[in-house]
C-alpha cells in the first residue's frame, strides 16, 4: 500500500467532497451485567475533527475500539470509508489509525527503527519505506529525533511517536483516545495544532478527552454519549446558531407578557428586574425574530435583546442535564 494519498512534499490533500467516512448504525455492546452500547448510530463527515465526550463510563472508548476494528459489538453496522468493519476488520485497518489509551512503544528502539517497523507492519510499500518515515517524522516534529531511542524522550514527544504509528500508513480516519491525557498545558497547545495541520491534509478525526476547552480549540463536530447512548451528535459551529440563547428585558408591567411567554417551552428564568421583567428565550434566529415580532406587535417595550454566550464546556454540561438556565 502506498502512503502517497497523506505524504506527498507534506502538502497532500485527500478529497472529500462532504462524503461520511464513518457510518455507524444500532451500535450494541455488553460487558458481563452491562450494555456499554445501546443502539448507537451516527455518521461522521470527511475532513472533521469530531470530540468524543462523555462521563467516566459512558462508552467512549468501547465505541473507539469498536470503531477501530479492535472489538466486535453484539449488534448493528460500522462502516469506515466505506469498508465493513465488522465483516472486514483487515482490510479496514488500511483506512484508519487508531491510538489507545494506553499505548504502547519500543523503547528500545529508535524513533527511525520505529517508525519503520510499524510503517512494514502496515503495509507501505518496502520502497517508499524510508521516504514515508523520513517525511511523517517531519509533519510530526519528530525529524531530529530518528536516532535518539523511544524510551528516553518526553512525555509529549513519546505521544508523537505514537501519532506518526497511527497515521504511518496513510488512513483516511484517525481515533485518538484521550491522546492529551498526562501531558503539559504547552504540549496540549503543540497537540492541538497538529490534529488542526493533519485535518488541514485531508485527514478525519475522532478525538475523546476530558479537556473541553482544548476539544473547543480544534473540534468542528461535538459527539456526547452518556451511559452508553447517543444523547448528542451536531457541528459546533452550527450548534450557537441553533441553540444560542438570549437574554431578554422588557420594560413595565403589562400582564400581556405574562400571559404570551405563559407555557412556552422556549422561555426559561422569568423573574422581575429593575424596570419590568427579565428572561431567556433558547432557539434559532427565526424563533428570535418571531418572538421580537410577536413582542413588538404587542406595544411592549424590549430595553435588552442580548446574546447569552456558551462555550463547549458549558453545552455539554446542559446536554447531560448537569447545567440549568439560570446557572450559566
Amino acid at each position: 500500500m502506498s502512503a502517497a494519498g497523506f505524504i506527498n512534499g507534506g502538502a497532500a490533500r485527500l478529497s472529500s467532497n462532504c462524503i461520511d467516512v464513518i457510518e455507524t448504525s444500532g451500535l450494541i455492546y455488553e460487558y458481563p451485567g452491562l450494555r456499554a452500547l445501546d443502539e448507537v448510530s451516527f455518521s461522521v463527515e470527511a475532513d472533521t475533527i469530531t470530540a468524543l465526550v462523555g462521563p467516566n463510563g459512558a462508552g467512549k472508548t468501547t465505541l473507539m475500539r469498536c470503531l477501530a476494528g479492535m472489538d466486535r459489538p453484539l449488534a448493528g453496522s460500522i462502516a469506515v470509508n466505506g469498508i465493513d468493519v465488522i465483516e472486514e476488520p483487515r482490510r479496514s485497518h488500511e483506512s484508519i489509525g487508531y491510538l489507545s489509551d494506553f499505548f504502547g512503544l519500543y523503547d528500545d528502539l529508535t524513533v527511525g527503527q520505529s517508525l519503520t517497523y510499524v510503517a512494514s507492519a502496515n503495509g507501505v510499500d518496502p520502497p517508499g519505506v524510508e521516504s514515508v518515515v523520513n517525511q511523517t517524522a517531519t509533519d510530526l516534529g519528530l525529524a531530529e529525533r530518528l536516532d535518539q531511542r523511544a524510551g528516553d524522550l518526553s512525555r509529549g514527544l513519546r505521544q508523537r511517536v505514537a501519532i506518526a504509528h497511527a497515521i504511518i500508513h496513510a488512513p483516511r480516519v484517525v481515533i485518538l483516545d484521550e491522546p492529551a491525557s498526562g501531558l503539559d498545558p504547552e504540549a496540549r497547545y503543540e497537540l492541538g495544532e497538529l490534529f488542526l495541520n493533519l485535518r488541514s491534509r485531508g485527514l478525519t478525526l475522532l478525538i475523546s478527552s476530558h479537556i473541553l476547552s482544548e476539544l473547543e480549540a480544534y473540534s468542528t463536530h461535538i459527539l456526547i454519549l452518556r451511559e452508553g447512548r447517543l444523547i448528542e451528535h451536531r457541528a459546533l459551529d452550527t450548534n450557537l446558531e441553533s441553540r444560542s440563547r438570549m437574554e431578554i428585558e422588557i420594560v413595565g408591567e403589562d400582564v400581556r407578557l405574562i400571559e404570551t411567554l405563559a407555557g412556552h417551552d422556549r422561555i426559561s428564568a422569568l423573574e422581575r428586574c429593575e424596570h419590568g421583567w427579565r428572561f431567556v428565550f433558547a432557539g434559532g434566529a427565526s424563533d428570535r425574530a418571531a418572538l421580537l415580532r410577536t413582542l413588538v406587535d404587542l406595544g411592549l417595550e424590549v430595553s435588552s435583546f442580548a446574546p447569552i454566550t456558551e462555550n463547549l464546556q458549558q453545552s455539554y454540561l446542559r446536554s447531560i442535564g448537569r447545567l440549568d438556565d439560570d446557572e450559566s
